[in-house]
């Protein structure tokens, strides 16, 4: 739990930098996202958010001395994937994917794939909701699953999603 508090942090010290940035780092229609010079890149954001589900998940599965090297390889496997994936999708990709994202958990069957694409970059994806269920802090939730392909490249992966008081769903584990 500890391990996992510490990658939470972080990340939201990257993305408050990201965010806070002092620098032009007003959309740039002509190159589909951040500005030149923005400082903490959209790469870099994906590889603190992958090396954070990766270590995540890896200190989960692992089991007793195994733990360690789980988390470590969990890691870097998911830094390596977000940041192929973090340099690949722009601020349209993302503004597609989450409106897709939260109709999906909102109203989406279970086991029904919801796509979405974005006609600028060409890119695309889909989720796939799973059934809700009640956490034990009585939050509802759903696991979900995910594709998305970038330059016809598709990664998939899966995570939980739990709904927030004011109606939105946020990613709790992927």
């Amino acid at each position: 739990m500890q391990f996992f508090k510490r990658s939470t942090a972080i990340l939201t010290v990257l993305t408050v930098l990201a965010a806070c940035n002092s620098q032009d780092t007003a959309y740039n229609a002509s190159r589909g996202g951040v500005a030149e010079g923005a400082g903490v890149s959209k790469a870099d954001i994906g590889t603190a958010a992958g090396a954070l589900a990766g270590g995540v998940a890896g200190y989960q599965f692992g089991g007793g001395s195994g733990k360690a090297i789980a988390t470590v390889a969990g890691t870097l496997l998911g830094g390596a994937l977000g940041r192929s994936i973090g340099g690949s999708l722009d601020r349209g990709d993302m503004a597609y994917y989450n409106q897709t994202s939260q109709r999906a958990l909102e109203t989406g069957q279970p086991g029904q794939a919801l796509p979405w694409n974005n006609p600028q970059s060409g890119n695309y994806g889909t989720v796939t909701p799973q059934q809700y269920y009640q956490a034990s802090n009585g939050q509802y939730c759903r696991e979900y699953n995910q594709t998305i392909t970038v330059g016809g490249r598709t990664e998939q992966g899966h995570g939980t999603a739990c709904r927030q008081p004011d109606g939105t769903w946020q990613i709790v584990s992927n």
